[in-house]
């Protein structure tokens, strides 16, 4: 017997309607012995921000604060991975001094020329990762004197990429706690004592 099947009224969309993104629930409060995927910003959940090495510093700027990042990863046309660019490298010396050495206008600086490229980067295993905790990845940080800190595993095919994002300001939100990255923490217990 054949099922008969009825068209769905069809509506209006709203003027100013928006549109749904993935999201990625995070506690709000984290402790130093959490788990530390609770402060990993999941690309596998959340969509990650991107630019291309092409696009001027300025919209680069432009992206950070529209997505509410600090943090963009600069990408190819095939959206392979060609390093980072962040805040501090947007907003600080090297687009000036950029601009100055080749005698253009800032807005002609290009994110290729203050990136950090994937040659420099560091970056952690998911494995390592998924049973770490919140206080082995501000140790890290800290150790690498960076804000930030990629972690990446294998996708179906074998093949490395990015899988998520660290955060000292979002680890420092969810703890209630400011984390400053520029010195270096050595024992667990020197957390502890930035935690409290």
């Amino acid at each position: 017997m054949k099922r008969e099947y009825h068209a769905l009224s069809p509506g209006k969309l709203e003027s100013g309607a928006g549109y749904a993104q993935p999201s990625q629930r995070v506690p709000e409060v984290v402790r130093h012995d959490s788990p530390a995927t609770d402060v990993m910003t999941d690309l596998t959940r959340v969509v990650a921000v991107i630019i291309l090495s092409g696009d001027s510093v300025d919209e680069a700027h432009h992206r950070m604060i529209q997505r509410g990042v600090r943090l963009l990863l600069v990408v190819d046309q095939d959206r392979r991975v060609h390093g980072v660019i962040t805040a501090n490298d947007v907003l600080g010396e090297k687009p000036v001094t950029v601009a100055v050495q080749r005698g253009v206008p800032h807005s002609e600086v290009q994110v290729r020329d203050v990136m950090t490229p994937v040659e420099a980067l560091q970056v952690l295993s998911y494995a390592d990762v998924a049973g770490a905790t919140v206080g082995h990845i501000i140790a890290s940080l800290k150790a690498a004197g960076r804000q930030h800190g990629l972690v990446v595993d294998e996708d179906a095919k074998g093949r490395q990429r990015v899988r998520g994002i660290f955060s000292a300001t979002q680890i420092a939100r969810q703890l209630g706690v400011s984390i400053t990255t520029s010195g270096v923490a050595r024992t667990f217990a020197e957390i502890e004592t930035a935690l409290r």
